[in-house]
């Protein structure tokens, strides 16, 4: 059984509730992790707020749906930030290979590219009937604190927005506060909290850098 595969047997992840919490450390379970949710329904003055926040970067990079013939640039990406995930297997991201790297009509990608062509940051989306649920979204270490998770994010639903979609989900972990606050910045109101539990004695799983979700 791989590593991953074993640790994920010795979680549970629940909604934030006291008296669980108190049934789960009672019966020798540990609060190792948190992570949230938060919806974003479009209105109001969100369509110039979301243009707004992708105009402080276009300095900086392009920002534009990614493609097919992006699918190097984008497993380059995700293989350099792969560690880069705070959290346990809540807000994990498995390693994409070469078909989940390529965008399909349900599940699309927005990357912000650098002058010479670079690909240093990108989200990626599920697309529902009722809902768009973002998978992940990384930014390269060297390019973080400028905007360009919560960019890339912003063109993303305004895309989709203008397909006709009105109703958009995130989420990430407790760890991460710059990426609740980037999120807020978006819109989204946070109304989800989840703990994850280990069993006593267990070992956490790694928690890399901090990143925009």
């Amino acid at each position: 059984m791989k590593a991953s595969a074993a640790r994920e047997k010795e979680r549970r992840v629940v909604r934030a509730d006291p008296a669980v919490r108190v049934e789960l450390e009672a019966a020798g379970w540990a609060v190792i992790a948190g992570s949230w949710g938060a919806g974003l329904a479009i209105g109001g003055d969100s369509e110039g707020r979301l243009a707004a926040l992708m105009r402080r970067v276009e300095r900086l990079v392009t920002v534009r749906e990614l493609r097919s013939s992006d699918v190097a640039a984008i497993l380059d990406l995700d293989a350099v930030t792969a560690g880069d995930y705070p959290g346990d297997v809540a807000t994990a991201h498995d390693r994409l290979n070469s078909a989940q790297a390529t965008p399909t009509i349900v599940h699309r990608g927005w990357g912000a590219f650098r002058p010479e062509g670079q690909l240093v940051g990108m989200t990626y989306v599920d697309v529902g009937e009722k809902a768009v649920e973002t998978d992940f979204t990384v930014v390269q270490q060297e390019m973080r604190g400028r905007g360009l998770g919560t960019a890339v994010k912003a063109a993303s639903v305004l895309a989709l927005v203008e397909e006709g979609y009105v109703w958009f989900r995130t989420g990430g972990s407790l760890d991460n506060p710059a990426s609740i606050a980037a999120n807020r910045a978006l819109g989204y109101v946070l109304d989800e909290e989840w703990l994850t539990f280990a069993r006593t004695g267990s070992t956490p799983g790694p928690r890399g850098p901090r990143r925009a979700a």
